[in-house]
């Protein structure tokens, strides 16, 4: 593994001076006095809590660089040289029927009533994070049109600054919600959905009610664990009267806005930003069970439950649980992931790196499978970003895996598309972009098929963020079908985990996908002895 180095990364803005660095503090070997920094304790000694959140927040996402012992690039693909899975009934696999163009990749999610997505992959939740929220149109747009699911996050109701509230402390208006949801289905091509994710605030302000109320949403989603993580600052404010605000409507804000302390430090100038926490949300078998009932008792043609990287008794409860409830999708979000503001450290050094909790996700799956119990159909997330990774994903987790969850991934061609925007605007267009033309026709390899999506005339209201969404998800679908071929593998319940090989001994220990050295060795040998 790579050494880690707690004192210095590029998402807190922090370097070790020394070349050598002690492995476990990630101290410079040799501290001098006189020192002009720049490792986290240095930037600590004056910044203090800052230090615990990657930054600037409102301009970045962040994800965990730690090197596990074990990662997705520990497993290979299988490829085969006889042999077609898949095909549409009646079709015979050969030469011209058998081609990699002509590979499903379309999936589905849901108890009963099923949702169809052209990419087995959706956003991860675009909550009240500056991010999300200043790149919307670009992201749920682009997902639209992509045919996949878009998900709001947690928050954005709380933190509108244009929220409306009852006697009772209810949602009576939020602008940003109905514009979120809106932008969305005005591009909707059938396939996907958008749903709204639920955490401990969202309940008490009466969320559920009112995208089912105002918007008919069908689906729902809760939460296990709070912003990204465990627990996560979610967002920053760099008003004191905004962090009062949100202190009324009921989140915790630290350091305390109303305190005359922190007010005095703020106004000279110490202070720059208050931090926006939710609460813990504290989970029992019977209190998810009314709570999901509750939800389909407001008119929610699927819940779904979204959980992090928390150990296997929080993933067996997942599991079991949403097999009695009925749950539509469950995501299992492994370690380190990232986010717009879940604590460095915590995304570094806290919960279940992916393929550990994915690889139990399948194993306590068979088990309620066993047992004759449905399995719902579940989802893998964690730090993925090309469809090697999909496919990686769908097969380790066959037969229960339906999609990827993508974060940082699925948002960045929407952050790049529409900084081109602004750089064709400026007339700068750096070279890594103007090499491939001056215009947005020429710049764009998918801008005609975008435009004969929705059309000549609306093709101008497209946003350049979510023409990117839709080249980057043609590249997601285009190459896991070649992928999917070379496994012959022609529809996505194909894919298997005898379409796996793991590349060590410690690997195949981890996720029971045989050693390569070790996979069809018995048919192997039948053909020699034969």
């Amino acid at each position: 593994m790579n050494l880690q180095r707690p004192n210095s990364n590029d998402a807190t803005m922090t370097a070790n001076r020394s070349k050598s660095v002690v492995p476990m503090s990630g101290l410079c070997t040799r501290c001098i006095d006189g020192c002009t920094g720049n490792c986290e304790v240095f930037k600590a000694t004056f910044r203090g809590r800052e230090l615990i959140y990657p930054g600037p927040f409102g301009d970045i996402t962040a994800g965990g660089d730690k090197d596990y012992p074990i990662d997705y690039s520990h497993l290979n693909i299988q490829g085969y040289a006889l042999g077609a899975e898949g095909l549409p009934a009646g079709v015979t696999g050969d030469p011209d029927t058998a081609t990699f163009p002509s590979v499903n990749t379309e999936t589905d999610y849901g108890w009963d009533i099923k949702v169809k997505m052209k990419t087995p992959v959706f956003t991860g939740a675009l909550g009240s994070t500056e991010i999300a929220r200043k790149n919307w149109d670009h992201f749920a747009v682009g997902a639209a049109i992509s045919g996949i699911t878009c998900v709001c996050g947690e928050n954005v109701c709380g933190i509108d600054p244009q929220l409306e509230l009852d006697s009772n402390g209810k949602i009576t208006l939020s602008p940003d919600m109905d514009r979120r949801i809106e932008q969305y289905r005005r591009y909707h091509q059938g396939y996907g959905e958008i749903l709204v994710q639920m955490n401990v605030e969202d309940t008490r302000l009466g969320v559920a009610e009112y995208v089912s109320k105002k918007h008919g949403l069908d689906t729902i989603e809760l939460k296990w664990g709070q912003g990204a993580k465990c627990i996560g600052g979610e967002i920053k404010v760099n008003s004191l009267e905004r962090a009062l605000e949100l202190q009324k409507r009921g989140y915790i804000v630290t350091p305390d806005p109303s305190d005359p302390i922190n007010q005095a430090a703020y106004k000279s100038g110490a202070i720059k930003e208050f931090e926006r926490h939710s609460r813990l949300g504290f989970i029992d078998e019977e209190g998810f069970y009314a709570e999901v009932q509750r939800l389909r008792d407001l008119g929610f043609k699927r819940v779904t439950l979204k959980t992090g990287a928390y150990g296997l008794r929080e993933l067996a409860m997942a599991i079991k649980w949403c097999s009695k409830a009925k749950i539509d999708l469950l995501t299992i979000d492994g370690a380190p992931g990232g986010t717009g503001m879940s604590p460095w450290r915590m995304m570094e050094e806290w919960g279940m790196p992916s393929i550990y909790l994915h690889a139990a996700a399948y194993e306590f799956a068979k088990i309620v499978d066993d047992k004759g119990e449905r399995v719902p159909d579940l989802a893998f997330a964690g730090g993925f970003s090309s469809e090697d990774g999909i496919f990686k994903a769908l097969a380790l987790g066959a037969p229960y895996v339906k999609a990827v969850c993508m974060g940082r991934a699925m948002m960045i061609p929407g952050m790049v598309g529409k900084n081109i925007d602004q750089w064709m605007k400026d007339g700068k267009l750096p070279n890594t972009v103007g090499r491939f033309g001056s215009t947005v026709e020429e710049i764009f390899v998918n801008y005609e098929d975008v435009k004969d999506l929705v059309g000549s005339s609306e093709i101008k209201s497209i946003p350049l963020g979510a023409i990117g969404m839709y080249s980057y998800a043609q590249k997601l679908t285009v190459g896991l079908q070649q992928l999917m071929a070379g496994a012959r593998c022609f529809s996505l319940p194909a894919v298997a985990r005898k379409d796996l090989m793991s590349l060590t001994d410690e690997c195949a220990k981890v996720t029971g996908i045989p050693y390569l050295m070790e996979h069809s060795r018995d048919e192997a040998l039948k053909i020699l002895n034969g």
